[in-house]
Formats: structure tokens, sequence, C-alpha cells
């Protein structure tokens, strides 16, 4: 179905090619996952299967793509559309109308097919993504996991053979994401609907791939193989493949349920320092480091079964390990607040975005926003930055009211990065960006760079941002708020986009603010960074707090929020791979 033969991309100005020899084969009806660090050119091969490499892009493109017989090198993207639909990291670039129907009608209309398909397939569509509460919505009104919903449901409704799919999960929350994943894994196997997509959340995904294509570096040949055989040399994996290396388990599970028919042994294993602590509650705060992983310890699967008690590490050493340090301490109680929010309501194109919400952040202090597509985070956190006017209620930060601050002096109080990063950017080149933020913060020159050298490696200064990956783009942009410092920093799903070693730098840096004084509210998605990094869980439903409090708390009582770890190692309360490869000592 789709066919790549020593496929190489050059774009205009580039000194070496994006990717390099790409050779391989999806057929028919099969679900391909493209993997890989953040950066490597797995965008460039998606849009070489619509054309839009290099018709649109343009650049070089040596070698030969063909989708269905077609080949993509003298067929422009229109004359393709017919058989692959594409969503890309971007919903919003894709969307022409301004309503959810008539967005999921647009597709159709341009192939001229008559009226009464299209309204069968938009009632089909509005309910397998659970869009009909939504078919009459302004798309502007929508919140980022909902347009990308929209923007797969628009690319559905034509019935393509081909689906090219870009981080389709990155803005949807667990349970949005399992429906979609769940709507096309049926598009597959009753369909024969041919699937290929990039995703960085292998968590999500990994399960329901027939194949897997891992891109290890920039212009390096592809690896291609089973989900198995490619994770157990991937540079990227989920944290289920991670525990299954640490514990020597083979094959190594990729789903939960794999990994809990194995993990007696494991839990066994760790059953001494459970039983020390009385509650593994205490130690959830610290999360672990959030660093590249360690080399698999060999044999714990093994070794395990027929381990004797004598023969384990004594329970108060295995404590005295794991609690040895804590990189980003919990707040003390007392402390003054930097941000209070206390019963604000905010009502937006006639609907109640927020209802008597209160909210009160710390000094030093990690907190997750987190709850379903459209609950009010990202306008709970435009409050704080005061991009949104309540409509009721008081917030404060830093002692000032955001939306009656001056934009000079908000910014050495509160700092958002917001879900989409290229909104803050604007300069030519990367050195023209970091620039611009240390004059912007009062900043030393080079502030801004040497944030840019830490969260993103191997960038040139004269790389323009809009070249960039979304992953890349983000940790720009993060790069930009940090150089003011400020005591608040806000960020909008800043996982989106960032493979496993980029968000492990990420949560380095985090944990450094967090540990100088620097407070943080995050809006995530992501269970696996909440577990990592958050003192505190907020959960918000219908635009109301429905649940505040500590991460293992929260997460660990709640199987959407759960990471796959506390789901593998249940009843015992351990969050991250980090904290049990510590224990282990």
């Amino acid at each position: 179905m789709i066919r790549f033969e020593d496929v190489s991309v050059t774009y205009d100005g580039a000194a070496e090619p994006t990717v390099r020899r790409v050779d391989f084969e999806v057929p028919e009806g099969e679900l391909v996952l493209l993997v890989g660090p953040s950066g490597v050119g797995k965008s460039t091969v998606l849009g070489a299967v619509s054309g839009l490499v290099p018709h649109f892009t343009g650049g070089t493109l040596r070698g030969r793509v063909t989708v269905t017989g077609r080949d993509t090198r003298t067929h422009k993207p229109r004359e393709l559309a017919d058989v692959v639909g594409t969503v890309g990291q971007d919903p919003l670039a894709h969307f022409v109308t301004d309503t959810v129907e008539d967005e999921l009608a647009y597709g159709m209309e341009s192939l001229g097919l008559p009226p009464g398909v299209m309204r069968r397939r938009v009632e089909e569509t509005l309910d397998l993504l659970g869009l009909a509460g939504l078919r009459d919505r302004p798309i502007a009104t929508l919140s980022g996991g909902q347009r990308q919903r929209v923007a797969i449901g628009s690319v559905l409704t034509p019935h393509p053979q081909v689906l090219v799919l870009d981080e389709p999960t990155s803005a949807l929350d667990p349970a949005a994401a399992e429906e979609v994943l769940a709507v096309l894994q049926r598009l597959v196997h009753d369909l024969g609907t041919t699937v290929l997509m990039a995703e960085h959340r292998l968590e999500r995904v990994i399960q329901y791939a027939d194949r897997v294509v891992l891109l290890p570096g920039p212009g390096e040949p592809p690896v291609v193989g089973t989900p198995a055989e490619v994770m157990a040399v991937s540079p990227v994996f989920p944290p289920v493949v991670d525990l299954g290396r640490l514990a020597g388990w083979s094959p190594l599970p990729l789903t939960v349920r794999d990994a809990r028919r194995r993990a007696a042994d494991l839990r066994e294993l760790l059953a001494p320092t459970v039983a020390a602590t009385g509650s593994r509650a205490a130690g959830a705060a610290r999360a672990g480091d959030g660093g590249s992983p360690a080399r698999a310890k060999p044999g714990v699967g093994e070794v395990s079964g027929r381990r004797r008690q004598a023969d384990r590490p004594p329970a108060g050493s295995i404590r005295r390990r794991l609690f040895r340090r804590r990189p980003t301490p919990a707040p003390e109680p007392r402390q003054p607040h930097i941000a209070e929010v206390r019963s604000l309501s905010v009502r937006r194109d006639r609907m109640d975005a927020l209802r008597h919400v209160d909210l009160t952040v710390t000094p030093g202090e990690t907190i997750a926003l987190m709850g379903r597509n459209g609950a009010g985070k990202s306008t709970l956190l435009s409050s704080l930055v005061g991009l949104v006017i309540p409509t009721s209620g008081a917030v404060t930060v830093g002692g000032a009211i955001p939306h009656r601050t001056t934009p000079r002096d908000l910014v050495r109080r509160v700092g958002l990065v917001p879900q989409e990063p290229r909104d803050l950017l604007y300069a030519d080149t990367v050195a023209d960006e970091c620039a611009a933020a240390d004059r912007d913060a009062g900043a030393e020159p080079g502030t801004c760079r040497t944030l840019v050298s830490e969260l993103l490696p191997g960038i040139t200064d004269d790389t323009h941002p809009r070249d960039l990956s979304e992953g890349q783009c983000l940790a720009l942009a993060l790069a930009v708020v940090l150089t003011a410092r400020p005591p608040l920093l806000l960020l909008d799903e800043p996982t989106r986009g960032l493979d496993y070693a980029a968000k492990g730098r990420l949560v380095t840096v985090l944990r450094g603010l967090a540990a100088e004084g620097h407070a943080i509210v995050l809006a995530t998605h992501d269970v696996e960074l909440a577990a990592e990094i958050a003192h505190r869980v907020v959960l918000l439903a219908e635009g109301e707090v429905i649940a505040d409090g500590p991460t293992a708390q929260i997460v660990v009582s709640s199987p959407s929020f759960a990471p796959q770890v506390t789901k593998i190692l249940a009843p015992q309360q351990w969050l991250t791979v980090a904290q049990v490869r510590e224990a282990l000592g």
C-alpha cells in the first residue's frame, strides 16, 4: 500500500539530508508506528506519503515513494487526497471552516460526495469520536484536545484508504486517546484501512501496532520489525518496557496486562521496602530521577523466584537508599502563597469554563492540573497570567491582579508556555529569538541560549524556529519564558511532541527550578509526567475542582490517571520506574 524505496530528503539550505536511505513497506490493512527521538525526521517521512514533501515544503526528494501505486513525486497532494488522509502535529493548520459539523463535511464536499452520504458519515464520525455534543460549536472555542479529535474526524469522513497521523493523541486525555485508538484499530481490522502513525507517547499506542519503524537518529536508516523486536533495541521506549528491561523479562512486555502477569516476583522483591516505609505514598512526592534509563539489572525476574529472604538487603538499608535525597522536596505547609485563586468563575462564549475554583500555589511546589479535554485547565492557566478576565472571584499572583498588571511587570511574576508554543516565537533565527528574550527579561546576554542548549542540544544559532519540530519548538519557547526566571511558571501540555529523553531533560530543569523556590503549575494529560514530578494533582471536571491532593493519593486511586508502573505493581504504590530502580539499589 505504501512503499519507500531508498528515500532521502534534503531541505533547501540544509547541508545534510534530514532522512537518508529510508526503505520499507506498509502492507494494506496494517497499523505501522513510526518512532524515534525528536528531530530525526518522522514528520518528513509522513509528509512524503501525502505528497506535502517536497511539493509543499520544498527541498529535494531522492528515491521513490508510492501510495496505492501512485508516485508522490509526480502526484501533488490534491491528486492523492482521495486515497490519503493526513493529520499533522498542529490541528489548527488543517481547519478551513468555522464549526465542527462543517469541518467534518468539508473533505467530502471537496471530493463531490452525495449529500446523503455526507450526512450519514458526519453522524457516524460524531458518535465514533464523542463529538456529538460539539456539533454546532465554533472551532475557535474548543480546547486543544477537542480540536485534535475534530481534525482526526475530518480525515475519517472521506473514508481514505490510507491514514497518516502525526502525534494524534498528544493533546488528548487518557480516555479520549483510548477512544481514538480504538476507532483506528477498528478501521484497520474491519475495513482494511492502512495507518502510518508517529507518536511519542508509546505507552498509549505500542500495543495497537502491527509493526514499528524506528528512526534511530538524524540521517540514519530505519529499523523495521515487530513491536517487541524494535523495543528491545530502541532508544525510546515506554515505562512498561523500561520496567521489563530492569526486571530482565524476555520477551519484553508491551502492555500493562502482560507485565502484571510477570510482576509477582518483582513485587515480592520490593515487599521489604513497602513494609519498611509503611506506605509508598510517603515517598511518592520525590518521584525518582527523570534521567536516561540505566542499564537493566540482569536476572531480576529469573533470580527473585529462587532468592531467599535472608539474601535480600535489609529493609532498613533499602529505605535509606530510597529516601537518601529529595531533589524536589515538598514545600513547608505555612509558606506564603505565590498565587491564590478564590471562588473563580469564568464564562466564555455562553459557557461556564470555570465554576467556583479555589487554588493556592506555594514556592517550590509543582502542581499538575489534570482532567478530560475541555475541563477548564487552559482557562485556569490563562486566568493566572491575565489573558482571561474573571467573571467572578479573584486571582492574585505575587500580590498583583494579573489582568490589571502591565506585561513588563507581569513577565517578572509569571510566565506561560501555551499549548501552541510557536505563538511566542517571532524572530528569524534561534539566536535572534534568544537575544530578544534576554533583552525583554533584562537578563545577561547568553542566558536564553544556555537554557536552549540544556533543553535542546544540537540546535544551531542560524536555525529558523519554524523549521523546528513540535518538541524542539516547545523547548525553545520554554527557554524564552525561563529567561526572566519568573517565580511562577505555567506550562500547558509541556511534553507534547517530546521524546522520552527530551522529557527527562525537561523534568531535570523543572526539578531544579522547584528546588530554587519557583512554583510550577502544569496542565497535562501525561500521567507519567505527573507521577514523575508533581507534588500535588488537581483534577478538574466541567470547570470545577473535583479532587486536590498529593500525587500518589490522587493518581493511584484513578484507573484513568494512574501511570503504568502503578498499574503493574498494584497494590504496592509505586509511581515510576526510577523509584523501583532506586529501591533495588
